[in-house]
């Protein structure tokens, strides 16, 4: 499995996996190796989703100081 893109390119990705999957045209032969790239592309993306949401909680405390402050 290749690497996954940054956020746009491997959600673009994944709606088009999602579009090939409602428009029929994915083979018997396609679908398994489809699937399977989608998940690699969901479960990138929550990771990141993940880490976004671990900095910002992080950043927050700090922002609402810096708020308190002015």
């Amino acid at each position: 499995m290749s690497k996954v893109g940054n956020w746009d390119e491997a959600a673009d990705e994944l709606n088009g996996i999602v579009a090939s999957f409602d428009e029929g045209e994915v083979s018997v032969d396609d679908l398994f190796t489809k699937l399977e790239r989608a998940i690699v592309i969901i479960e990138a993306l929550e990771e990141r989703l993940d880490a976004t949401k671990a900095k910002v909680e992080e950043l927050a405390p700090r922002l609402a100081r810096l708020a308190d402050d002015e």
